[in-house]
């Protein structure tokens, strides 16, 4: 819970301008903390992941952040992989996470790490497309 509280303490560290605070869900952290991750160094939290697993054993990623002074280490790809075994020991077979169309960082990122995207029209509500993101499990990239 401190770890929690620290980042949305430290929120303009991860999102800059972007008020994500709401989506920052405590329950999540209480009903899945095994697979909510964070990556911690001497100077605080440098990266979370937050997920679950679903009952159709999907790897849900709800959130991920990297603090800006640790963007370009590395550091996110760490934990989607941490992330992805900590999902498998919970049964998932595959990954999944959305994010808006205009998200081009999240999703060349996504991409990257091997998994198909689509867009969803009204996704997310009437009018609001989504870019959907599946891969199977086990991530393995370097």
């Amino acid at each position: 819970m401190a770890d929690f509280h620290q980042v949305l303490t430290d929120h303009p560290r991860y999102w800059g301008e972007r008020d994500l605070r709401s989506l920052h869900l405590l329950a999540l952290v209480q009903e899945f903390g095994s697979t909510c991750l964070v990556a911690r160094a001497e100077d605080g939290i440098r990266g979370y992941i937050f997920g679950f697993v679903t009952p159709d054993r999907t790897g849900y990623v709800h959130l991920i952040a990297t603090r800006e002074d640790s963007r370009g280490t590395g550091l996110g790809r760490r934990l989607y992989m941490a992330f992805a075994e900590a999902a498998e020991r919970h049964g998932a077979r595959q990954l999944k996470a959305i994010t808006s169309i205009e998200s081009t960082g999240s999703i060349a990122f996504l991409r990257s790490l091997g998994f198909n995207t689509e867009i969803v029209d009204d996704y997310n509500g009437p009018g609001q497309a989504m870019v959907v993101f599946h891969r199977d499990l086990p991530l393995n990239v370097s």
